[in-house]
């Protein structure tokens, strides 16, 4: 993973709690850091290798978090700095991202990932921006 040189993701260790025949996986409290406020929940399913970029919200916060297969995502701040953050199974964490921030992921593990988003608002069109794979900087080649 790259250094973590953009600003503002927070990265948070929810419990895992073993209970025999399948363990419990913990997501996020209202007390939590990183919790401000609740507007939609979803999971988005990832193919094995498959990116998913660029997009950033102008207004939401994003609460992230993968509890099937294992997912690289890379975040660009305004000034062109990159983060990457690697979670999943191997690395169960909650990553939160304030809006703003370029971002994209890709599943890393060789099975269908599942991924999802607690966010403090609902869904707008208006509020996100997109952009092609090739406008970043970034090569998301030999990720997988």
């Amino acid at each position: 993973m790259g250094p973590a040189v953009v600003e503002g993701i927070t990265v948070t260790s929810p419990k895992r709690i073993p209970v025999p025949g399948g363990d419990v996986l913990h997501v996020m409290k209202k007390r939590d850091n990183g919790y401000v406020g609740f507007g939609e929940a979803y999971f988005s399913f990832i193919e094995p290798g498959v990116v998913k970029a660029w997009k950033r919200h102008l207004q939401m916060t994003l609460n992230l978090v993968v509890p099937i297969g294992d997912v690289r995502f890379v975040f660009i701040d305004e000034s062109g700095a990159i983060r990457e953050e690697e979670i999943g199974e191997s690395r169960y964490v909650r990553l939160t991202v304030p809006p703003r921030i370029w971002f994209g992921f890709q599943a890393i593990s060789v099975r269908q990932a599942l991924l999802l988003n607690i966010a403090d608002i609902e869904h707008v069109p208006d509020e996100i921006e997109r952009r092609e794979l090739s406008e970043m900087n970034y090569s998301w080649e030999g990720c997988s």
